[in-house]
Order: structure tokens, then sequence, then C-alpha cells
């Protein structure tokens, strides 16, 4: 438990921190799975619209800090090929 008033703080900024965090993942989520359902349907001019979409939401997690670079990187290039491949 946190005792100083320094660490009660920090305690308070976490879980701000941590609504924040969970918010924009899930929102990022939400984009992905977008591009997901599209794919799966088979539209590729949905599915296209839907990548271009989640692209800069996936970014901005990675610029707050809340994917590191290099998965967002591979989810993007992952969803394009499989958009790209869609007859």
């Amino acid at each position: 438990m946190a005792n100083t008033p320094q660490s009660k703080k920090r305690a308070r900024q976490n879980e701000s921190r941590f609504a924040i965090n969970k918010a924009r993942r899930s929102r990022i989520r939400t984009f992905l799975r977008q591009v997901e359902e599209a794919i799966s349907s088979g539209d590729k001019e949905a599915a296209q619209a839907a990548l271009k979409a989640a692209q800069p939401e996936l970014m901005r997690g990675v610029t707050k800090g809340v994917f590191h670079k290099n998965t967002a990187s591979r989810k993007l290039s992952r969803l394009s090929s499989r958009v790209k491949a869609l007859g």
C-alpha cells in the first residue's frame, strides 16, 4: 500500500493512465476487427478502406506508448498483405 504522498500520487496517476490506455487499446482493436471482418467478407474495397482508417489509429497507439513500434508494424504488414491477396 502507498504510504508517502509521492507514492499515493503515483498510484492515482497509474490508475488514470491505465484507464486511458485501456480505452485506447480497445479503440485500436475495434479498428483492427473491422479490417478482419472486411477481409472475411471478401470485400476488397471495404477492407482497403478499413485498413486505411486503422493505420493512423495503430500508429497513434505507438506514439502514446500503448503498443511497441515493431508490434504495430507487424500487425499492419500482415493485414495489408491479407487485404492485397483478396481477389
